[in-house]
C-alpha cells in the first residue's frame, strides 16, 4: 500500500499536477490521523477492558468480604439484645424482691448479660490493602468509593462506642464483685465451674442480696442504656450502610 502511495505521488510530481498532489497530500494525512485515532481508540479500548477486569475482581472480593461483615454483625445485635434483655430482666427482679427469684436464674441472667464483651471485627483485608495502595481508584463508582471511605470511619466511631460498652459492663461485675458477692456461686449454677475445672463449693454463697443493691441497679441501668445506644445509634446505622454498599456492588458486578 505504502508502495503504491508512493508511486502516486512521484507520478503527480513528475506530472507537475501540483493541485492534485496537493489534494494527495491532504488525503494521504487524513489517512495518516485515522490510523493514528484509530490505534488510539484499540489502545482505549484494551486500556479499558483491563482496568474493567481489574474492578471486577476488587469488587468480588469486596462482596464476599461485606457478606461476611454482614453475618457478623447481625450476629453481634442479636448478641447484644440478649444481653441487655437479661439485664432488664434482673432490673424487673430487683423491684420484685429476692424473695421471688432463684439463685439459679439469677446465676443465667448474669451470664447472660455480662459473660461477653461485645466488638465488631469486620472482615476489611482487601479494603485497608485498597485503601492504603491507592487501588480504590479503581473503583469506577464515585458514590461506591466514598460508602466505602465512610465505612472505615464509622468502625472507629463503633470501635469507640463499643469501648465505652466495656467499661459499663466491667463497672456493674465490679459493683457485683466488691460488695462481696460470689462469681464462683454463678460459676457453680451455670455449670461453667465443670467446664474450667473448678470444684464445686459444698454449699453456695447466696447473691439474692445483690436485687436490694441500690449501687449494683445503678451501674445496671447505664450498662442497659448503653447496649441499647450502641445498637439502635451505631449497629442499626452500620447495617443500613453496609447494606447499601452491598447493594452499590451488585449493582456494579457484571453478569
Amino acid at each position: 500500500m505504502l508502495k503504491l502511495f508512493r508511486k502516486v505521488r512521484k507520478q503527480l510530481i513528475a506530472e507537475k499536477k501540483f493541485s492534485n498532489y496537493l489534494l494527495y497530500a491532504i488525503g494521504e494525512i487524513f489517512l495518516v490521523v485515522i490510523g493514528i485515532l484509530i490505534a488510539l481508540a484499540i489502545d482505549n479500548a484494551n486500556d479499558n477492558r483491563i482496568k474493567r477486569e481489574k474492578e471486577q475482581v476488587y469488587l468480588k472480593g469486596l462482596k464476599e468480604e461485606f457478606d461476611i461483615s454482614k453475618t457478623k454483625l447481625e450476629e453481634l445485635i442479636k448478641v447484644n439484645r440478649k444481653s441487655y434483655n437479661a439485664a432488664i430482666e434482673i432490673v424487673s427482679l430487683m423491684d420484685k424482691g429476692e424473695e421471688t427469684t432463684s439463685e439459679k436464674k439469677l446465676s443465667d441472667l448474669f451470664v447472660t448479660a455480662f459473660a461477653y464483651d461485645i466488638f465488631f471485627n469486620p472482615n476489611n483485608s482487601l479494603l485497608n490493602e485498597m485503601i492504603n495502595s491507592g487501588s480504590l481508584k479503581d473503583i469506577s463508582n464515585d458514590t461506591l468509593r466514598i460508602r466505602l471511605t465512610n465505612w472505615i470511619s464509622n468502625i472507629d466511631d463503633i470501635a469507640n462506642q463499643e469501648k465505652m460498652l466495656s467499661e459499663e459492663r466491667t463497672n456493674t461485675v465490679n459493683v457485683f464483685r466488691d460488695q462481696g458477692y460470689s462469681i464462683r456461686t454463678i460459676l457453680d449454677n451455670t455449670g461453667m465451674s465443670s467446664e474450667l475445672g473448678i470444684p464445686e463449693q459444698s454449699e453456695l454463697t447466696s447473691n439474692l442480696a445483690v436485687l436490694e443493691s441500690v449501687a449494683f441497679e445503678n451501674n445496671l441501668l447505664l450498662f442497659i442504656i448503653t447496649s441499647q445506644s450502641t445498637e439502635t445509634e451505631h449497629y442499626n446505622p452500620l447495617m443500613v450502610s453496609l447494606n447499601s454498599i452491598l447493594e452499590t456492588i451488585n449493582n456494579e458486578l457484571e453478569p
